[in-house]
């Protein structure tokens, strides 16, 4: 599987037969070097420059076998290469301690698509652009040129970029079908813009360059998969109806009433407001002090059980300062301190939290103990969001541990945590952070604060992106904000908007409705009769799909949302494709994601036949189709002989 020749000017190194490392004296494979890094935080959102001091190429190579593979040695460090049944370790040896600059060069092919880098939603295919991995806010509107990303800018320094991501992760899939991971939790950049090589560089020297190769896509993903771990599977309940995202304290409870009784399938009540409120700038804000606000949610237990329904709240690992847990936090020494001494204080917008130290095993415990377990799940939640993770500062004093190394590695702390509280019980947890080894311990991404419209960068068709790249690397599943999060700059939701929101995500593995960041200025699902009966429809709709997405969900290390490319690999016009998915291996959505359009054109992979979920039409694969796709009718197709033909038969077409 894995084969490392020499030639008298370098090496190469295949993996299955796929030429993954050139390396030649004058276009070296490894480069050394040290910098300076300048790192600068203000709410989430990070400037970030290097002053490089040197760069040396490392030209003349050594090669010797060893007992289970290869070292090589260069002028300034040690490579040792493992072989495995289907991958390869190259572990990193330098000589200099200064060093704490690495360049890889692996070999690109013209025509080479690559995916991954975590969860990416401007590209699928990451060809041609260079990506920075660094986890953070992504960024309002996410394009430097439009009005919405410079007036985020301009106010508030938020503007992100095309790249900018909660969950990155330093792993990419080439179409040459192969996969490479960097082992590292220090800042990287992949850059894929060369014509001849992929770029990999790292602000640490790496633990190792993992590569795996597989006959196949899904044992391909699978692989990552094995590597990365497995969260334990959804329970039913989450995979029925829709969760209701509401935060008008006790009233919610009649609100979610008058929603019941317009016949919404829902499996739960979402109330992010449980610990109460504050009012900023930005929108109407949570209390981050994680214990139930009784003044907001007068006999929450009481209204919990009369509702019939799960109950749901959230919290994020930030203790605000004017809260009843800082102070306890703070004097069991629970709290990361500033280096000038006291606990460190993260301004994030109007209001200043404390870090809890997830480094110290005791802060972990408890977190875990007395937030999550004794006033979250003893309260009777059977779930909630796991916010944030994204802003540990780089200059924060930890129990154990660099910050700028542990900055990336964060969310998987966090996750951990989460997964410790609720292990043993049927409570779901989902986060938009993330890095490597997150899919261990979350069960459920969602896609975090996009836009409230259509926009390229950070709009509807975003989190299709996002759930495709991120399910490559083995997070199973994934789902978004119904109708979006961040309305600023007079934008607002627009029916259409928000019932094409609803009709994808009857197509994705859990529908969860949320106000956003104003409610009262904003369209919400309950608005109006109209949007309401639509919400009822769609969520029909997405329970009756339970008996399938539940087998879908049974393929270990699959995804349910899948690129087209992983079960029709022999057809090259879907790799390119970012804005349709399988779900499982027998439907096709592609929902609408441009403001204005009643008919819908998009390929469908060739190698079977295709039929129009809400026409019957039949369509052959392996060329475009056009259908018309009015509200209520999202462009969705069921693959010709499928095992669940009737149940997809069965999906109600009629117009709501």
């Amino acid at each position: 599987m894995i084969e490392v020749e020499t030639r008298p000017d370098g090496f190469d190194l295949r993996i299955a037969g796929r030429h993954v490392i050139a390396h030649r004296e004058d276009q070296p494979f490894l480069e050394l070097g040290r910098g300076e890094p300048r790192i600068d935080m203000y709410r989430g959102n990070f400037d970030i420059e290097d002053r490089l001091l040197w760069r040396s190429p490392q030209r003349a190579a050594i090669v010797t076998p060893s007992a289970n593979g290869w070292r090589i040695s260069f002028d300034g460090a040690v490579l040792t290469v493992a072989a495995g049944p289907d991958s390869a370790r190259i572990g990193f040896a330098v000589r200099d301690p200064a060093v704490n600059r690495v360049w890889l060069n692996l070999l690109a092919e013209p025509g080479e698509h690559v995916w991954g880098g975590g969860e990416q939603m401007s590209y699928f295919d990451l060809r041609g652009r260079r990506f920075p991995l660094w986890t953070s806010e992504p960024g309002v509107g996410r394009d430097k040129t439009s009005w919405v990303t410079q007036q985020a800018d301009a106010t508030g320094r938020a503007g992100g970029d095309y790249y900018t991501t909660n969950y990155p992760q330093p792993t990419f899939l080439s179409s040459r079908r192969y996969a490479a991971h960097l082992d590292t939790t220090a800042y990287t950049v992949f850059d894929f813009r060369q014509p001849d090589r992929h770029v990999l560089e790292a602000w640490a020297v790496p633990d190792q360059l993992e590569l795996f190769a597989a006959p196949d896509w899904p044992a391909l993903v699978r692989r990552l998969s094995d590597r990365f771990g497995r969260a334990g599977p959804l329970p039913d309940w989450v995979l029925h109806g829709t969760i209701v995202g509401l935060k008008q304290g006790a009233a919610s409870f009649d609100r979610l009433r008058r929603i019941v009784e317009a016949g919404v399938d829902v499996s739960a009540l979402w109330c992010e407001d449980w610990a109460g409120v504050r009012e900023t700038s930005f929108g109407t804000r949570l209390f981050w002090d994680w214990t139930w606000n009784a003044a907001r949610y007068p006999d929450l237990p009481r209204l919990v059980a009369d509702s019939g329904v799960r109950f749901m709240g959230y919290c994020n690992p930030y203790l605000c300062a004017d809260g009843t847990l800082f102070p306890e936090a703070e004097a069991a020494g629970y709290l990361a301190p500033a280096r000038a001494g006291g606990p460190y204080l993260v301004d994030f917008g109007e209001f200043d939290a404390g870090v809890v130290d997830f480094t110290n095993p005791d802060a972990g415990a408890w977190f875990q103990r007395r937030i999550l377990q004794q006033n979250m799940l003893g309260l009777g939640m059977s779930g909630w969001m796991a916010d944030f993770g994204e802003y540990l500062p780089t200059d924060v004093v930890l129990a154990h541990g660099d910050p700028l190394l542990l900055h990336n590695a964060w969310p998987t702390l966090w996750a951990e945590v989460n997964a410790n509280a609720v292990r043993g019980t049927d409570a779901v947890f989902f986060m938009r952070a993330g890095y490597t080894g997150v899919q261990a311990h979350c069960p459920l991404l969602w896609a975090g604060d996009q836009c409230v419209d259509f926009s390229r960068h950070d709009g509807l068709g975003t989190v299709i992106c996002g759930a495709l790249s991120s399910g490559l690397l083995g997070n199973v599943a994934h789902h978004s904000d119904i109708g979006g999060y961040t309305s600023l700059f007079g934008v607002t939701r627009t029916p259409e908007l928000l019932a094409r929101w609803i009709e994808m995500a009857a197509f994705t593995p859990v529908m969860r409705t949320h106000e956003g960041n104003r409610p009262h200025d904003n369209l919400q699902v309950d608005s109006d009769a109209q949007m309401l009966a639509h919400l009822a429809r769609m969520t029909r709709i997405h329970t009756a799909l339970f008996p399938y997405v539940r087998a879908s969900l049974s393929e270990p290390g699959l995804p349910l949302q899948r690129p087209l490319f992983l079960h029709f690999p022999d057809d090259p016009a879907t790799y390119a494709v970012q804005d349709a998915y399988l779900y499982g291996r027998d439907l096709l959505v592609a929902p609408v994601h441009r403001p204005g359009a009643r008919t819908w054109t998009t390929h469908l992979p060739r190698g079977t036949r295709w039929v129009h979920l809400w026409t019957g039409a039949r369509f052959d694969g392996g060329q475009p189709a056009t259908v018309p796709a009015p509200i209520g009718s999202p462009p969705v197709f069921w693959r010709e002989g499928s095992p669940f033909e009737i149940l997809f038969a069965r999906i109600e077409p009629s117009r709501p």
